[in-house]
């Protein structure tokens, strides 16, 4: 099947679900979209048990969706997302932010990490540390994109949904470069050394900053010398897919590169290169991509459930491993909080807000579908839908309920 075939018949599938949840199920969108879906996913593998073929699974089958969501989508969502994230508020909780996205983040790997391989070894199936290591890095970051969809509908406070919004941004670039750290140690292309991960993680973060800041600064000055909103937006689009291909290329940081290239044109090229018309036209233009590429990427994590092997123990694995990822985040966010709060102040509610608003998404599945094959892959792959699918549900559904219970009482704040 062509490429055109497959978008078309995909934005279609989007656009049919998109209608059914606002016009009849009334979730939030990604939710809603996504739930569809899967319940669809469910219905063809039922039928396909029965002697029907769909040809659906054939379609998703033809779909990369590591390459469709790291090349394709993540660099646009990004800087939809950072495009209206306020610079001043994301500095006034810079330590806070700074801390769950990097010690978050690795703490949570190896929490995850040593105890799934405990349960590997309790159930008598014993695989190897690394690639334990390998399920904490892809899991332990969460999605921006998921995170940043539920905020909108959740109604959290003001400070409380810029460190969940601020960890999200960066902490997947971080986790990002963490995995493709211990998946180039698994493969044997690096050596194991605290030296040689922190000098990768150092040039690959600093160096998408350093990028980010660049190029943004330099859309800014032709933002600056033009007032026609058509040539900004293409302007803004060339830095998006430019800017992470040039990423790519240098072997640093895209993500991290498109957010702070976002940040920079959400706050000082929009107060200071554009005028009322463009900014008006520039969201307009950004939150259609965002809202577009969202219902796209949330009916493909449904689908994926129709390429994934699935047994009894795997889904056992997948269920302890929904509880081990929600102890790694508790503890992976306790413990900077606990350190934190000599100058900082935190609400009783933060840790608990924190910990169940960090939801897992796409960039989880897609990097555990672009482990290359060995005898566990299929089972990182099922125990990362799981959690992924049970992120979404259960934490997105509950978490306006959460928020309202300690975050319109006591909100969230920091000195």
């Amino acid at each position: 099947m062509s490429l055109f075939n497959i978008i078309a018949i995909v934005i279609s599938i989007s656009a049919i679900f998109s209608f059914i949840n606002h016009k009849y199920i009334k979730l939030p969108s990604t939710i809603g979209i996504m739930l569809i879906s899967f319940i669809v996913s469910m219905g063809i593998i039922l039928s396909g048990k029965l002697g029907f073929d769909t040809g659906v699974t054939s379609l998703v089958r033809s779909i990369d969706f590591n390459e469709a969501l790291m090349i394709g989508m993540l660099s646009y969502l990004l800087f939809a997302g950072s495009l209206h994230v306020n610079l001043e508020d994301l500095l006034k909780n810079k330590l806070e932010i700074g801390a769950f996205a990097s010690i978050g983040v690795i703490l949570s790997t190896f929490i995850c990490a040593s105890l799934i391989y405990c349960v590997f070894w309790i159930t008598k199936n014993p695989i190897e540390y690394i690639y334990c290591l390998l399920f904490g890095a892809l899991i332990s970051p969460t999605d921006p994109i998921a995170v940043m969809g539920i905020l909108k509908h959740a109604g959290a406070p003001k400070k409380l949904e810029i460190k969940i919004a601020g960890e999200s941004l960066f902490n997947d670039g971080i986790g990002v470069v963490v995995f493709l750290t211990i998946a180039g140690i698994a493969s044997g292309e690096s050596h194991l050394s605290a030296g040689h991960i922190s000098h990768i993680i150092i040039q690959e973060v600093a160096g998408g900053a350093f990028l980010g800041l660049g190029l943004g600064y330099f859309s800014y000055l032709l933002l600056k010398q033009v007032d026609h909103y058509q040539v900004e937006i293409l302007i803004t689009l060339a830095l998006v897919t430019g800017g992470y291909a040039l990423a790519m290329f240098l072997h640093i940081s895209g993500p991290i590169t498109i957010v702070i290239a976002g940040l920079l044109i959400g706050n000082k090229g929009r107060q200071f290169a554009m005028s009322e018309k463009t900014r008006e036209h520039l969201d307009t233009f950004w939150e259609l991509i965002d809202d577009i590429l969202n219902s796209v990427l949330f009916v493909l994590i449904g689908f994926e459930i129709l390429v994934i092997s699935i047994s009894g123990y795997f889904i056992f694995m997948g269920f302890i491993a929904v509880f081990i990822v929600l102890f790694a985040r508790f503890i992976s966010i306790g413990i900077p909080v606990f350190f934190l709060k000599k100058i900082r102040t935190f609400s009783p509610g933060a840790v608990k807000i924190l910990t169940w608003g960090g939801l897992r998404g796409g960039i989880s599945i897609a990097l555990a579908i672009s482990l290359p094959l060995s005898p566990v892959r299929d089972l990182i792959i099922t125990m990362t839908y799981i959690v992924v699918i049970f992120s979404l549900l259960f934490q997105g559904l509950t978490m306006e309920r959460l928020v309202k219970k300690y975050g319109t009482e006591k909100e969230d704040c920091s000195n």
